[in-house]
């Protein structure tokens, strides 16, 4: 699927493209599953024109599960036939996933433990490792109290699990039809919305040690409920870092996907999966997501 300029996701069309050059140090992955993130129809909407340049036509997407085709010359790591998966951003917006086939950096890509399927696997790189990077920079430990922002969407979700595996204790925004699945994994759910500072001083009175914003504009919340010396960090809000928090940015990284495959092998992590489309089928998947009413990962099958 390609878009041959910015745009709505209706533009999007079933293209013929070369195969992807495949250089020192790379991987051919003949893809099995993509998944879609909202970051995918915010870029074809221009939102990172500036920020990463692209080359038209564009194929979207920047997860991806499925077997390596081949290798490219001083690539030991991987051989024909493993099973792996990558967060694929790369410095140009122009081979993503949603295709074929995909050439990316052995430094990104992970095989895929036994026990995983490849939706699974498909559906993590991207929010898992934006979760791990999101804890990793809070310095998150047993004996903090963390309130997650979206602590039900994609990122959220896993960042709660993380959270909870280090032993911390979580209070996570959700809407209420959410509660429940936020309850079995041990966290304490609040509305979000109007009150929310109240509603989390009744279960905190001192406030909480750490923030992580998977939502944007809390930024008023996130400071009226930080202890003093606490740490705060947002995927949505760059002004976070004017009140002391940090902007993060997930980057592609081999070894700490094969983490957290190895964390969903052994059950320590789940992935939600909401449903599957086809690879013609990528526009409405895209309208899907932008509607925000799935309850887990979108993922286009590009074997259908």
């Amino acid at each position: 699927m390609t878009y041959s300029q910015y745009g709505e996701p209706g533009t999007l069309e079933l293209s013929d493209v070369p195969m992807p050059t495949l250089s020192p140090g790379a991987v051919l992955i003949r893809i099995e599953r993509a998944s879609v993130n909202p970051v995918d129809w915010k870029v074809m909407a221009g939102g990172l024109d500036g920020l990463i340049e692209a080359i038209f036509p564009v194929i979207p997407g920047w997860d991806v599960a499925g077997v390596v085709e081949a290798v490219g010359p001083d690539t030991p790591e991987f051989a024909p036939g493993d099973r792996v998966a990558s967060y694929g951003r790369t410095d140009l917006i122009h081979h993503g996933t949603f295709a074929e086939f995909v050439a990316l950096p052995a430094t990104s890509v992970a095989a895929i433990p036994d026990g995983v399927t490849v939706e699974a696997a498909a559906g993590l790189p991207l929010t898992g490792l934006t979760a791990l990077r999101s804890l990793e920079t809070l310095g998150l430990a047993s004996g903090d109290t963390l309130l997650i922002h979206a602590a039900s969407g994609g990122v959220g979700y896993l960042a709660a699990q993380l959270a909870r595996e280090l032993g911390a204790t979580v209070i996570g925004t959700a809407s209420p039809r959410n509660h429940e699945k936020l309850t079995a994994l041990g966290v304490t759910p609040v509305a979000h919305g109007e009150g929310l500072v109240q509603r989390v001083r009744e279960i905190a009175p001192d406030g909480v040690s750490a923030v992580a914003d998977f939502v944007g504009g809390v930024r008023g919340e996130t400071l009226a409920l930080l202890a003093e010396g606490g740490r705060h960090v947002s995927i949505a809000d760059p002004s976070v870092e004017e009140a002391g928090g940090r902007w993060v940015w997930v980057r592609p990284d081999g070894p700490r996907l094969r983490t957290l495959l190895e964390k969903v092998a052994g059950g320590a992590l789940e992935v939600e999966i909401d449903r599957t489309f086809a690879l013609a089928d990528a526009a409405e998947a895209f309208e899907a997501s932008r509607a925000g009413t799935a309850n887990g990962k979108l993922l286009i099958d590009v074997t259908r």
